[in-house]
């Protein structure tokens, strides 16, 4: 099973996804604050895989403090939390287990500074074990929508990268291969970052799954011939009525899909859901750097005076959505009730970003 991020000898231990597909290469830290800059600098994308990358940072920085008192170590994981906090201010999950790991730490049944070390580890390792279960939960319930013969149109990463292992969206996929369906897979590119291109497919090589890369605007032409049966998208963070953001991209595809009466799921994690934003207008935007559309791949692709925009993330609107697939099994509408009575099932559990 691919690892995305691992606690590995006293360091933390990640893939380094800019030199995926071409290169499987690990990058090794021992500083909290090199964590934070790996995440700041794309060397793992997705927001789970974030937030896991995050907690280890966290046990990072508790291993490497020289404080001998509990409060001064205390206020070193605070600065830690608030530097790794930094790296990727869009990240739910980040955001809740950063503060879950602030809370093990504070824990008064915690009585010296080793003990919270140790626990603080613990704690990055059950978060990263609880991520990589649910994953496998939303690929077992998923892998129901997928029949023999299907054309799945996939859109985004989604994949063991994105996640501490196993992946969302494509953990449906990987799921229903490994139960024998046979079914192919259009994967959409995924520009200016390539991750379709470049992340999912590798992965999906690494599975044996087959595959073919098509342009992102090539999505219409494959819907409207009737090729494609069913599409996914995995969604980062959700809001309580059950909009989304997702990959740029996921907006046009979801009408697409609509006009053309093909089924449009979106796979995510219940620690995605943000329940306090009542709508998807409410969820955090994000424009990244235009030099990405200016120079994908180190090349420039048209003159450097030339302006260029380049939005992250689309909302998508819940109406579009014929389900969202989730660790509780296959949520249908009216996904606010739905999703609010589900997350009054795992509050507080292990499953929740808050506990």
């Amino acid at each position: 099973m691919i690892r995305t991020v691992e606690w590995h000898e006293g360091r933390v231990r990640l893939i380094d996804q800019r030199r995926l597909p071409w290169t499987l290469a690990h990058l090794e830290y021992s500083d909290y604050r090199e964590v934070a800059q790996a995440i700041s600098e794309g060397a793992v994308r997705g927001a789970q895989a974030v937030g896991v990358t995050g907690v280890f940072g966290m046990a990072l920085a508790a291993q490497q403090a020289t404080p001998l008192d509990v409060g001064s170590l205390i206020e070193f994981l605070d600065v830690a939390a608030v530097i790794l906090q930094k790296a990727d201010s869009t990240s739910l999950h980040l955001t809740a287990w950063l503060a879950r790991m602030m809370r093990r730490a504070r824990d008064e049944t915690l009585s010296n500074v080793r003990e919270i070390k140790f626990a603080l580890l613990a704690e990055a390792q059950q978060i990263a074990a609880e991520d990589s279960a649910a994953c496998q939960r939303i690929g077992k319930h998923g892998a129901a929508l997928i029949r023999n013969g299907d054309t799945v149109l996939h859109h985004g990463s989604g994949g063991a990268l994105s996640a501490a292992s196993y992946g969302t969206s494509l953990g449906i996929l990987r799921t229903a291969h490994a139960l024998g369906r046979r079914f192919h897979v259009l994967l959409m590119e995924g520009r200016p970052l390539l991750e379709g291109a470049h992340l999912a497919a590798w992965e999906l090589r690494e599975a044996g799954i087959p595959f073919e890369i098509i342009p992102d605007a090539a999505a219409g032409y494959y819907l409207r011939r009737g090729e494609v049966k069913l599409v996914l998208v995995a969604a980062p963070r959700l809001a309580a009525n059950g909009d989304f953001i997702a990959r740029v991209g996921a907006y046009p595809l979801a009408v697409l899909a609509r006009d053309n009466r093909v089924p449009f799921y979106a796979a995510a994690t219940l620690p995605s859901v943000d329940m306090n934003a009542a709508t998807g207008d409410q969820l955090p935007q994000e424009e990244r750097d235009p030099r990405e559309v200016h120079t994908p791949l180190g090349n420039s692709a048209f003159p450097e005076g030339y302006p260029a925009r380049n939005p992250a993330y689309d909302v998508v609107p819940q109406r579009y959505l014929g389900g969202i697939v989730a660790e509780r099994g296959v949520i249908y509408p009216s996904f606010k009730d739905r999703l609010a009575e589900l997350l009054g099932k795992v509050d507080g559990s292990e499953n929740s970003p808050a506990s």
